[in-house]
C-alpha cells in the first residue's frame, strides 16, 4: 500500500518507471502481480520485474524461510517496540542499488521509496538517517552523482498514507500487504494489523480479502 501511493506520488510528477522485486517472499506471486497492476493503472512508461534469490538463500527471516513461522501481531506490546522475524537483513540496500543503477541507465534524477518509520514494524532500514546514509553513498559512487532518493511517506501515519492515497486516486484496491496469504489476507500479521489500523482510523473501509474479514476489522480497531 505505502509504494502503490508513493508510486503515485511519483507518476503525478513526472514520467514514472516502476520496480519490482520478487526475492523468495511468501507472497511473491501475489505481489508481483499487484506490483504490476499498479503500475499499469498508474501509466507508469515502463515496469521492469527483478528476480533474486539471495535473501531465500541467506534465510533469517520469516518472509523468506519456511522454517520461521509468520507471527501473529503482538498484543502485549506496541507493534514496532523491536525488530520482528519478519525483518529481511538489509534488504532495502539491495533494492535501492537496483533502483539506483535503472536510474543511471534511464537518466531519471529522483528515486521514490515507500519506506515509513512511524506506524511500521520497527525495521532498521526504514528510518531517514538510512536514507540519508544511502543518499551519501550514492553521491560518491555514482557517475553524475545527481540521483536523489525520496522518501515522501517516511513520516506519515498509516491513516494518513490511506486518506493521501485517496486523494491521489491511487489503487489501494490493487495492493497486497499480507505477510503469508496470497488468495486471502490474514488479517492478524503485523502487515495486516497495520493495514486494517490506518484504513479503521481513516474511516474507509479496506477493499481487499480477509481471511474472516468481520474478524479482521475488529482486531484492526484494538491493535
Amino acid at each position: 500500500m505505502d509504494s502503490a501511493v508513493c508510486a503515485a506520488l511519483a507518476a503525478r510528477e513526472s514520467e514514472a518507471f516502476g520496480l519490482h522485486f520478487s526475492y523468495g517472499q511468501r507472497t511473491e506471486r501475489r505481489e508481483l502481480e499487484s506490483a504490476r497492476n499498479v503500475a499499469k493503472s498508474l501509466g507508469f512508461a515502463e515496469f521492469l520485474p527483478l528476480k533474486i534469490d539471495i535473501f531465500r538463500q541467506i534465510g533469517g527471516s520469516a518472509l523468506t524461510d519456511s522454517s520461521i513461522d509468520v507471527p501473529a501481531a503482538p498484543e502485549a506490546e506496541p507493534i514496532g517496540e523491536s525488530i520482528p522475524v519478519t525483518y529481511v537483513p538489509f534488504r532495502n540496500a539491495h533494492f535501492l542499488s537496483a533502483a539506483v543503477s535503472w536510474a543511471e541507465v534511464l537518466g531519471a534524477k529522483k528515486v521514490f521509496i515507500g519506506a515509513v518509520e512511524q506506524d511500521s514494524s520497527g525495521y532498521p532500514d526504514c528510518r531517514p538517517a538510512y536514507y540519508e546514509a544511502f543518499q551519501q553513498l550514492i553521491r560518491t559512487g555514482t557517475r553524475d552523482a545527481d540521483i536523489e532518493v525520496l522518501t515522501p511517506l517516511i513520516h506519515m501515519r498509516k491513516s494518513e498514507i490511506v486518506l493521501l492515497g485517496l486523494e491521489l486516486s491511487a489503487p489501494l484496491h490493487l495492493t497486497w500487504s499480507c505477510y503469508s496469504g496470497e488468495e486471502e489476507a490474514c488479517g492478524v500479521c503485523d502487515s495486516c494489523a497495520l493495514r486494517l489500523r490506518g484504513f479503521a482510523q481513516a474511516g474507509v473501509e479496506d477493499q481487499i480479502p480477509y481471511r474472516g474479514r468481520r474478524m479482521a476489522g475488529a482486531f484492526s480497531q484494538s491493535v
